[in-house]
């Protein structure tokens, strides 16, 4: 059955998402992990580099400026899971208003992002990228912050790495995600509501006072 905007935020609902072997694979799958990434909206991690960064304020963010664009440079490695049915989609999900993307730029350039999809008080992580040294940490951070103030309770990274790790996220089971992702889909909170932080140095305090 070829993916369609409707079908996916389905399958999030059901707690699945959709992936390719590759990007030049005509096919996706449906994925449903027996253990699930999730990074807690009051346990995000920063670092004293990271700290740091935040703080320099050489780069400006900016909210569903650049969505095509930060999807391409998510897919924009050797190995993804991003075909082009995928992109299409992503692309359908965003011109509707469930898809969002979250873009620093650096020096006019763009340079980190992430982007996901929001259902109810939830948001699904989709992918991230950096160009920069941090550009993924700080993206993540702001992005932290402002599911934290738009009332979001539940923050999906899918699957676990050591960089997330090292900010904080961790792994439920299944069950557990399901739990909490019907509470979740209960709610409502609004992606584009809150006005963007005026500096890091606000992000970081806002961090500093829920962790």
């Amino acid at each position: 059955m070829p993916l369609s905007a409707d079908l996916v935020m389905q399958g999030y609902r059901s707690g699945i998402f959709p992936m390719a072997e590759h990007r030049d694979d005509p096919d996706v799958f449906w994925v449903d992990p027996r253990r699930r990434g999730v990074m807690p909206l009051d346990g995000f991690r920063i670092s004293r580099s990271l700290a740091r960064r935040l703080r320099r304020d050489d780069y400006t963010v900016t909210v569903n400026t650049a969505f095509p664009d930060v999807l391409d440079a998510c897919a924009d490695r050797a190995e993804t899971w991003i075909n082009a049915q995928i992109r299409q989609t992503c692309l359908d999900l965003h011109a509707r208003g469930d898809a969002h993307s979250l873009e620093v730029w650096q020096d006019g350039v763009l340079s980190g992002g992430v982007y996901g999809l929001s259902l109810g008080r939830a948001f699904c992580g989709e992918s991230m990228f950096s160009r920069r040294t941090d550009a993924s940490k700080v993206a993540l951070a702001w992005l932290v912050d402002r599911l934290n103030r738009a009332g979001f309770t539940l923050f999906d990274v899918q699957f676990l790495t050591s960089h997330l790790a090292s900010l904080g996220a961790k792994e439920i089971s299944r069950q557990n995600y399901r739990s909490q992702l019907k509470n979740a889909l209960e709610g409502k909170a609004v992606f584009t509501a809150p006005a963007l932080p005026r500096s890091g140095q606000e992000v970081l305090q806002r961090s500093t006072q829920t962790s």
